[in-house]
């Protein structure tokens, strides 16, 4: 799944693997990735390894984890969930913080929804974020999802803060 990618530098989305456990394990040091995806901090390596092993091995028949590939290495993945006839959930992290607010999260995801189309027959988006994460909310926007609700909150960036819950119908 290659794209044209923001610029010159193609973001392709690619299977997990094994191998890309090293680049997880740095994600897992880096505190500001860790409180905005909700990852534990300090994560015991073991437990870590086990976790990206599932990723990599991945079943399920409704969810799908995708590696976002940028400038030749990962940099974060992508998640289709809740798979169920023409809708899904989206769900995006990205790695490597210095990369956020250039456009990358939004190539990928748009990347993410043309293959769910493809693959699965989707047309109806939903995702969720919260009310403080501006480049998430401005991201979903970008890509043409309407804010429908607000019910819920978690804590975001070490802080408790509502959960906005949006939608993108393709059909529309």
């Amino acid at each position: 799944m290659k794209s044209t990618g923001t610029g010159d530098r193609p973001i392709q989305l690619r299977a997990l693997q094994m191998e890309d456990f090293p680049v997880v394990e740095k994600w897992s040091k880096d505190n500001a990735f860790c409180l905005a995806n909700g990852w534990e901090i300090g994560r015991n390596e073991d437990e870590l390894y086990s976790w990206w092993n599932n990723c990599a091995h991945n079943q399920s028949h409704d969810f799908v984890r995708l590696g976002i590939q940028y400038e030749s290495r990962l940099i974060g993945y992508v998640d289709l969930a809740n798979i169920n006839g023409k809708s899904a959930e989206l769900g995006i992290a990205i790695g490597e913080s210095k990369v956020w607010g250039h456009g990358v999260g939004t190539e990928a995801l748009k990347q993410l929804m043309i293959y769910a189309t493809a693959k699965f027959g989707t047309q109806l988006f939903d995702a969720e974020t919260n009310e403080v994460n501006m480049r998430s909310r401005k991201m979903l926007e970008k890509l043409g999802f309407t804010e429908i609700s607000r019910i819920g909150s978690e804590e975001y960036m070490g802080k408790e803060s509502q959960l906005i819950q949006f939608r993108y119908n393709k059909g529309e």
